[in-house]
């Protein structure tokens, strides 16, 4: 289901960060405390490096090996963080089909048709819907932009009643739970003239 694959990335995602945020503070906390002869007097006044590491960094290819190991970590870093920001947004709806099998339906056609719908409720300037959760039973992100002007509460029971009543009768669905978030419009702002 899409709701566990999404918790599982999640659980994996935390427990990389801590163990690389435990490797990394061990390895500092190790090298302080080195440093400050909790170790001996003998790793402190020693150098950090020995003499083969510190023969092999004055290498002229030591340099081009770096820079290329940076890009590697940068593009696995950026493609982790893109990853991060996509959503659950499902594919194709799993919907059933009177006994003669299922039908699957594009996502992308019944968020049109939400969309549609409730950009034509008064006060409502701009609307985006999205499927998410899994194709059997999904769930509804619409995001509505209100005029400044608009009746929010007549907009939020028109949703609730009309668009989200039909999306139930449409998907032969019980339940389609929904997040709803709205957002209003700037205000226009009107200039004054002076009158000469």
């Amino acid at each position: 289901m899409a709701r566990d694959r999404y918790r599982r990335s999640a659980r994996g995602n935390r427990w990389g960060l801590a163990v690389v945020g435990a490797v990394l503070l061990v390895a500092g906390l190790a090298a302080l405390a080195a440093g400050q002869g909790f170790f001996g007097a003998g790793p402190a006044g020693q150098a950090l490096l020995g003499e083969t590491a510190q023969e092999v960094l004055t290498q002229q290819w030591v340099p081009y090996v770096a820079v290329a190991v940076a890009f590697v970590a940068a593009f696995l870093a950026l493609r982790w963080l893109m990853s991060q920001g996509i959503h659950d947004t499902v594919r194709r709806l799993s919907l059933e089909g009177g006994g003669q099998g299922r039908v699957l339906v594009d996502e992308g056609v019944v968020s049109d048709v939400v969309e549609s719908e409730v950009a034509d409720y008064p006060g409502v300037r701009r609307a985006r819907a999205h499927l998410t959760e899994s194709a059997h039973h999904p769930h509804l992100r619409l995001a509505l932009t209100l005029d400044e002007d608009a009746d929010v509460a007549q907009v939020w029971h028109r949703v609730r009643g009309n668009a989200l009543a039909d999306l139930r009768r449409s998907l032969g669905l019980e339940e389609v739970p929904a997040v709803v978030r709205m957002s209003m419009t700037a205000p226009t702002r009107h200039t004054r003239r002076s009158l000469a």
